[in-house]
């Protein structure tokens, strides 16, 4: 990017606003439980001390409201447009006074009551707000990947200091993540750039005369006909849907458990996380030159290539640094396959529709696949061990090969130009 080019950028407001709420939301999705939530659920010394199967429950539960509520937020999304709303009633939970206490003492409640809250509050919430991002992105002319690195950013800084602070007091790690939460909100109410507010009369007075360019119900149900979408949720459920329950329920505990307390790991692994975001987050401004190079759907296919190679390193890995530098390779996988994924429904589906087609053949799909699958490999550690469940998850990935589209072929919403 020249500096022409990376000036006006940074005097884009759209884009600022949009990289600072994405910053804030990770930030403090990051600092609450997204980096530490299965270290506290399991950990006997500084968490609940639960079992592989009931973490497995917990996150299928989640897993269940989240993909209903997903499905109502970017159809709502989509009907707003523009319009960040949505937004304002998505800021999340608090453990310390109501989950800790209901897991401990009535696990059923206290599994629905936080499917709803942190399904309500994050799980849902990040879909929506991606989603929300990089259709400003179309619209008021940034690269969505250079304003999701913020995001990537904040989860970076404070997934650093939630390390140290889970070994003090986990409690520490909720109430931070309220404090960014608090000023994410903030953030959302007073800062309205001119571009936008402008963008919203333009839009009331077009809806007025003209409905088309605002998506009908009929239009999102129909989506549901769409064979081609269903094609991809198959190959979101195998394949992201893979990478979430290894990375959440899996890799924190089987990571700590390689050295000698875990204290040291618990800091290990806070620090690890924070430089492999880090990374993440200059990937993710790098990955939209490689898609120009590549192509999307080859730029996918490496990330999916990325994926199962690390999933299946770990199951041969035991010492602590190689699987440290296994891990780095998150860096790369996460933006090889959210960028080019968001790029393939842009390119081959209606983008009136974005926001709902990311919830649906995106989010929802990995949702339902945690919901199935979640509890069956969270017991199947629990058998024959960390290592044997990672090859068995590596095993599956030839299906990405079949299911993509090439970038030349049924071109429905904007077609993409190798540069």
């Amino acid at each position: 990017m020249n500096h022409s080019k990376l000036f006006k950028t940074f005097k884009n407001q759209s884009y600022l606003q949009s990289s600072v709420t994405l910053l804030l939301f990770f930030a403090s999705w990051g600092c609450i439980w997204w980096s530490f939530f299965q270290l506290w659920l399991t950990s006997t010394k500084n968490g609940l001390g639960l079992s592989g199967s009931a973490v497995g429950t917990i996150y299928s539960a989640n897993s269940l409201v989240t993909l209903i509520l997903m499905f109502v937020y970017g159809t709502l999304q989509d009907k707003l447009v523009i319009k960040r709303y949505l937004l304002y009633a998505l800021i999340g939970p608090f453990f310390v006074w109501i989950y800790e206490p209901l897991l401990k003492n009535n696990f059923t409640v206290g599994i629905i009551v936080g499917s709803i809250v942190l399904s309500a509050g994050f799980l849902s919430a990040s879909g929506i707000y991606e989603a929300v991002a990089e259709r400003f992105s179309r619209l008021f002319d940034f690269e969505y990947g250079q304003a999701r690195a913020w995001g990537s950013f904040g989860y970076a800084i404070v997934a650093l200091l939630a390390g140290f602070l889970f070994v003090i007091n986990p409690e520490l790690n909720f109430w931070g993540g309220s404090i960014f939460g608090i000023i994410l909100l903030l953030n959302l109410i007073f800062w309205k750039p001119k571009a936008e507010q402008a963008a919203v009369k333009q839009l009331k007075t077009n809806t007025d005369s003209n409905t088309s360019s605002v998506p009908s119900i009929h239009d999102m149900l129909g989506l549901l006909t769409m064979p081609s979408l269903w094609v991809i949720i198959i190959f979101i459920m195998f394949s992201w849907t893979f990478y979430t329950v290894f990375d959440q329920q899996m890799f924190p505990d089987f990571y700590t458990k390689l050295f000698t307390t875990p204290e040291l790991g618990q800091h290990m692994y806070g620090t690890l996380n924070s430089i492999q975001v880090f990374f993440e987050a200059l990937m993710m401004g790098i990955v939209p030159i490689i898609m120009k190079k590549l192509g999307v759907r080859n730029t996918l296919l490496l990330g999916i290539t990325v994926m199962f190679f690390r999933i299946g390193a770990c199951g041969f890995a035991t010492n602590p640094i190689l699987v440290s530098l296994i891990k780095m390779l998150h860096s790369l996988e996460v933006p090889l396959f959210m960028l080019p994924m968001f790029r393939y429904f842009t390119l081959h589906f209606n983008t009136k529709l974005s926001a709902t087609l990311y919830m649906i053949g995106f989010q929802v799909a990995a949702q339902v696949g945690q919901v199935l699958l979640s509890t069956p490999l969270g017991s199947l550690r629990v058998h024959i061990g960390y290592s044997n469940t990672f090859r068995v998850i590596a095993s599956i990935g030839i299906y990405a090969v079949i299911a993509l589209k090439k970038d030349d072929t049924d071109i429905q919403g904007d077609a993409f130009i190798r540069g």
